[in-house]
């Protein structure tokens, strides 16, 4: 069984790491500034969810996609 590495707020993730985590678990990976934002993991499409002013942040990227 491996073990699971230390995740980080602002780190990528996986897309495995993703499935395999919670909404508690993938909230704490969101930055402090962007949480609110965060609509629990069914509200992420492929990984990623928009934040107020349309940008996106990504789990795969740990940040904000480019425009």
């Amino acid at each position: 069984m491996m073990e699971r590495r230390s995740l980080r707020a602002g780190r990528p993730i996986t897309p495995q790491e993703f499935d395999e985590l919670s909404d508690e678990e993938l909230e704490r990976l969101v930055p402090k500034k962007y949480r609110e934002f965060f609509p629990g993991k069914d509200g992420c499409a492929d990984g990623f969810f928009y934040l107020h002013d349309g940008t996106a942040y990504s789990f795969y990227r740990g940040g904000l996609l480019d425009e």
